[in-house]
């Protein structure tokens, strides 16, 4: 369960009736079930949908299970009413305490997921690093290079270009940020640039200060990857163009 997240959508719906559930599977034992432990149980339903929602999706489950541990499992039975003080406070802490560990549940389901992607980064740089280290041709660098673009990055395609600079493509540059050319704005574009079929974005391989090629990425409509992955990106073409630097090929201004 932990390699799978609900859509926001589903998540939402889940946040409703994952608790409903819970709650109603308890009905034939409320009576000798101490309050306590139904609310437990009813946490452990939010913490379920923690781990696999949104975080507005967590804090409705909790909402969710309080407003059905009252309706379910408090007298009087089948009323958003509770007789009971004691079962008052325990509705409460239910709430606090499932939007605590909901809240808590997201943020180590995000932390997992930030050292799992920082774990793949940073493979793929090892592997480029190993390839070169290992005797490989820069021919070979560059062609493996290419290739984890293409799945880093999510593009359609990616070439390799030697030689000089040609016309003005957007590119991407040594800090992430895409750059647009001045005349259509800044550095710092949230979306690739939608001029198809031409819309390729230039990656300049740099090796010992100077320029041998460009990989030209043809990527998909939409947003950016994250400035995480644009960042390996840069830091895959300069070991593409420290490869070939050490080759000592001629360099092309």
């Amino acid at each position: 369960m932990s390699g799978r997240r609900f859509h926001r959508p589903t998540a939402l719906v889940a946040a409703l009736v994952v608790p409903f559930l819970a709650a109603l599977a308890l009905v034939p034992v409320r009576t000798g079930l101490a309050p306590s432990n139904a609310a437990l149980v009813l946490v452990v339903a939010v913490v379920a949908v923690a781990a696999l929602g949104t975080r507005e999706s967590a804090a409705l489950a909790a909402l969710s299970a309080a407003a059905w541990f009252d309706f379910f499992l408090t007298r009087p039975y089948g009323h958003f009413a509770v007789a009971d003080r004691g079962d008052v406070l325990t509705a409460v802490l239910l709430l606090v305490v499932g939007l605590t560990v909901s809240r808590l549940a997201v943020r180590t389901r995000r932390l997992r997921g930030t050292v799992l992607t920082d774990t793949a980064d940073l493979s793929l740089l090892e592997g480029t690093a190993r390839l070169a280290e290992d005797g490989g041709s820069p021919d070979a660098v560059v062609e493996h290079v290419r290739r984890e673009l293409v799945d880093l990055l999510g593009l359609r395609d990616c070439r390799f270009a030697y030689g000089s600079l040609v016309g003005r493509l957007p590119r991407l540059e040594h800090d992430g940020n895409l750059w647009l050319g001045l005349e259509r704005g800044a550095a710092g574009a949230a979306f690739w640039p939608d001029r198809w079929p031409d819309g390729e974005v230039e990656l300049r391989a740099i090796g010992g200060g100077h320029y041998y090629g460009r990989f030209l990425l043809v990527p998909e409509p939409g947003p950016l990857p994250s400035r995480q992955a644009r960042l390996v990106a840069v830091a895959l073409a300069a070991q593409a163009g420290a490869a070939l630097d050490t080759a000592g090929l001629t360099h092309r201004g």
